[in-house]
């Protein structure tokens, strides 16, 4: 299958969804992580989420190291349908680049992307799971069923600006595709799969896998540690990231975390900061009838045309 397909099928795999519920009551930040989450931010909700980073790389056969700033920026806001989530990406970086024969000190734009995500499979759509009165351990215990993950198709295009840390012959608007699962299981772990293709119609396309559990501690604090893999004909690598994130209120988060690798070709290790914010006033909420719901709707219309088919009997029946 061509790649042109493959980008044609992911966007046509936007169209087929189910109508769910993605706003929570706490914002939802894919931060610290960098993962994308399944669920959208929820329509009519915009969201901002930014972070400030340093890092150093260390080169050992080159005998060059890197060291310098990040600055990252995403603007998600959900649009249209409560499932359907746009991605606004932008990562500026400052650095001094230091080889045997000088030094360089760059600044750019490293990366643009524009995209949308759209979630077509939630496992608890018309879900409702009876509690069990007789037995604490019974409600509470494990359930295979949570291994069912709910499933989101990301589509975007990179906006290449040509500055130093790109490849000359990367085309000015190269596309960006992901395919993403988050499951949801029980005492507050979370856990995040995204299978990504990059740049996939330049001469140098990338592919990677991230994966992110996370677990909430507290109503305030949580963590996570996340693996990230990446691989192209140029370079590959896998990351390792762990952090945590308070909820200062409802609607603004603060994180940190540090990443850093197991090779030295290069080494890499970054440590950052971060914040999340969300605007929701203009948030309406979405009814969702469950599955239970429809049966006692049928029920309740039943016992109604019974009771008035009953009604017109005894009115008709002659008196004795």
């Amino acid at each position: 299958m061509s790649k042109i397909r493959i980008c044609v099928l992911l966007l046509s795999i936007l169209g087929a969804a189910n109508i769910s519920a993605q706003y929570t009551d706490v914002i939802n930040s894919n931060r610290p992580g960098k993962s994308l989450s399944a669920f959208s931010v929820g329509k009519s909700v915009f969201q901002a989420e930014g972070g400030l980073s340093g890092f150093v790389e260390k080169h050992k056969l080159l005998a060059t190291d890197t060291n310098g700033m990040d600055m990252d920026l995403s603007l998600r806001w959900g649009l249209f349908y409560e499932q359907l989530e746009f991605m606004f990406d932008i990562q500026y970086q400052y650095d001094a680049y230091n080889t045997p024969l000088g030094s360089e000190n760059r600044s750019a734009l490293r990366q643009t992307t524009i995209g949308a995500k759209y979630l077509f499979y939630d496992p608890n759509k018309n879900y409702e799971e009876k509690p069990n009165l007789y037995s604490w351990k019974a409600s509470h215990k494990f359930k295979w069923r949570e291994f069912i993950p709910a499933i989101a198709a990301y589509a975007g295009v990179n906006l290449n600006f040509d500055n130093p840390f790109t490849f000359e012959t990367d085309p000015s608007v190269s596309p960006k595709i992901m395919v993403i699962t988050q499951n949801q299981f029980s005492g507050g772990y979370v856990f995040v799969t995204n299978i990504i293709a990059d740049k996939v119609t330049s001469d140098f396309p990338s592919y990677g896998l991230i994966l992110t559990l996370t677990k909430g501690i507290t109503e305030k604090w949580s963590a996570f540690i996340e693996n990230q893999n990446y691989k192209s004909d140029y370079y590959s690598d896998a990351l390792i990231r762990g952090g945590a994130a308070y909820l200062i209120r409802e609607n603004i988060q603060l994180d940190g975390s540090v990443t850093f690798n197991m090779k030295d070709t290069p080494s890499i290790f970054s440590g950052g900061i971060g914040l999340s914010w969300r605007f929701d006033k203009n948030y309406k909420p979405v009814l969702i009838r469950s599955g239970k719901d429809d049966k006692d709707k049928d029920k309740d219309k039943k016992k109604k045309k019974k009771k008035k088919r009953k009604d017109e009997v005894e009115v008709e029946a002659p008196a004795k």
